[in-house]
Order: structure tokens, then C-alpha cells, then sequence
């Protein structure tokens, strides 16, 4: 499994791209799949990118706990997958192409970060990615609330 760890700045061309950080490029197998498949975040404004063995796992997890024949799963499952898109870097210059509605969903005009989230890579407007950084303070309080028995 692919851990992606760092931040990667990047700006978006003439026609919607965005260069694929080349250390994320770096941990893919070199002949291996280099697809992605691309969300909004539900807590925040900032696309997730996972990839594809990783969603293909994560998807076949959630969809394990439903039950088809209830309308309420189908409904869930339905909108679990809505906005979603399958991105590969292009092999030349490792070009992105996000759908324009996704990166408008997240306020994107031209630059962007590639933020390194383990098993995925969030994608924010870099105004946006800035803005949501959160005190020393607030941390500690959250790693108290969440890992209490952690020192």
C-alpha cells in the first residue's frame, strides 16, 4: 500500500490540468497502475484522491454492510458514488485532468496542494488549504479528546 506523506504546490493550465506531484509519482510501481479515483471531501472543501486498489478496497468494504433491498442503502450507495472520477496522470509530463466540476466544487481558480494523507492525497485550493490549518492549541485539545491515554 502506498503511503503519500508532504505538500506539493502546483497551478492549474489553460485547459484544467495540473501537474501530479512527482513524489507521489515516485511511490507507484513504475509499470503498475497509475490511476486515481478522485471525491469531494465530506467534512471539508477538498477533493480526496485515492488510489485505485486503495477505492477498489474501501468501496468494496462499505458496500459488504448493505443491503441492496433496502431503500435506504440503495439511496446511500447511490449517492456514495456520485461525483466521483477515475484520473491517471499522462505518462509525458504527468498532467492531471480533474473534472471541472469537482475542482469548481472546492473553489479552485489556478493554484492548488497536493497534501499527503497516508493511504490518500487531499487536493485543496491553496487559499482554502491555508486558511484551514488549525492552532498549536486547538491540536493539542483535539489529540487529548481523541488519544487520551497517548502522553
Amino acid at each position: 500500500m502506498v503511503k503519500f506523506i508532504g505538500e506539493y504546490s502546483g497551478k492549474m493550465d489553460d485547459k484544467g490540468r495540473i501537474i501530479f506531484p512527482a513524489a507521489f509519482k515516485s511511490l507507484m510501481q513504475p509499470d503498475g497502475d497509475m490511476r486515481f479515483v478522485v471525491k469531494k471531501d465530506i467534512y471539508e472543501d477538498c477533493l480526496e484522491m485515492y488510489t485505485y486498489q486503495e477505492w477498489e478496497r474501501q468501496s468494496e468494504e462499505v458496500k459488504a454492510k448493505l443491503n441492496f433491498f433496502n431503500r435506504k442503502h440503495a439511496a446511500f450507495w447511490r449517492e456514495y458514488m456520485r461525483n466521483r472520477a477515475v484520473v491517471e496522470p499522462d505518462a509525458k509530463l504527468g498532467r492531471l485532468s480533474i473534472p471541472k466540476k469537482l475542482l469548481e466544487s472546492i473553489g479552485v481558480s489556478k493554484e492548488v496542494v497536493f497534501c499527503g494523507s497516508d493511504h490518500k492525497i487531499e487536493v485543496w485550493a491553496k487559499e482554502k488549504y491555508e486558511a484551514s490549518s488549525i492552532s498549536g492549541e486547538e491540536f493539542l485539545a483535539l489529540t487529548s479528546d481523541i488519544l487520551p491515554d497517548i502522553k
